[in-house]
């Protein structure tokens, strides 16, 4: 009996140290197991972490414009562009910077003179024509001005690429110019036949010259800029003064070459 309970407690704890062996070898296989799913997680964020960086630093570039160097991607930098050094600037260092364009511009307007002497005769004929040339000249002028400061601002965001997309830019303005003229001449031809007395030919002209004016105008003001930038001009400086002088030549000859035309389907001379 001896004998048999020495077997028996040398059974049991050859069984127990075999349990426990076993134990201890699951327990390490757990462990490992949780240690790779650790590494894998740590490498699974620091991955994450990375991508989100190169996501902020991109971010950041493009919306902090670079005043170093111009690749033709918006308005080239001028000095006005800098509110310290504008703010620095004497008034007679900005006049000289500007009057040449000025007097360039100055002179071309000149042409304004010669097609109301070329248009004498017409002019003479019909007075009433000569009523509405500043308005034709202001509005002329305010469909421009509007469409410069648009395509300027839309030049220093960024959000057009000078070259990329002027076409897709100027025939989006002269659109937007010929449907302004025609709800405008719609309104004013009527207005002045009825309410100011002024002869239905003549009204008729207005009615007429109102939408090509304005269309000329968005035209002219939203391709003046991107030429400027794509031969390397100021167009702060350049855009409003041309394209001002422009459309006042363009259009007072088109105002009466529409009015003789106009005269002669009424049957009137000239």
């Amino acid at each position: 009996s001896f004998r048999q309970r020495e077997i028996q407690e040398l059974y049991f704890g050859t069984e127990m140290t075999n349990g426990g062996e076993k134990n201890n070898i699951n327990n390490d296989e757990n462990s490992a197991s949780v240690l790779r799913e650790l590494k894998e997680t740590i490498k699974n964020q620091a991955t994450e972490i990375e991508s989100l960086k190169k996501q902020v630093a991109a971010a950041s570039s493009k919306k902090t414009p670079s005043h170093s160097s111009h690749h033709g991607h918006g308005p080239p930098p001028t000095e006005d562009d800098n509110d310290e050094e504008y703010i620095s600037k004497r008034f007679y260092q900005l006049a000289f910077k500007r009057v040449g364009w000025l007097s360039f511009f100055l002179c071309s307007l000149s042409l304004t003179a010669f097609i109301m002497n070329g248009f004498e005769h017409t002019l003479s004929k019909q007075i009433e024509l000569a009523y509405f040339v500043p308005l034709l000249a202001g509005h002329g002028g305010n469909t421009g001005g509007q469409t410069v400061g648009t395509i300027l601002t839309a030049l220093s965001s960024k959000t057009i690429h000078p070259k990329k997309d002027a076409l897709r830019v100027i025939s989006k303005e002269a659109m937007s110019g010929l449907t302004v003229g025609l709800l405008l001449g719609s309104v004013v031809a009527p207005t002045a036949h009825y309410v100011m007395g002024i002869s239905a030919h003549v009204s008729t002209v207005l009615a007429c010259t109102l939408p090509l004016l304005s269309t000329i105008a968005a035209t002219l003001a939203s391709s003046i800029p991107l030429m400027c930038v794509a031969l390397g001009l100021d167009p702060t400086v350049i855009s409003a003064p041309a394209m001002t002088t422009f459309v006042d030549v363009t259009g007072l000859l088109s105002y009466f070459l529409i009015a003789n035309a106009v005269f002669r389907l009424y049957g009137l001379e000239l």
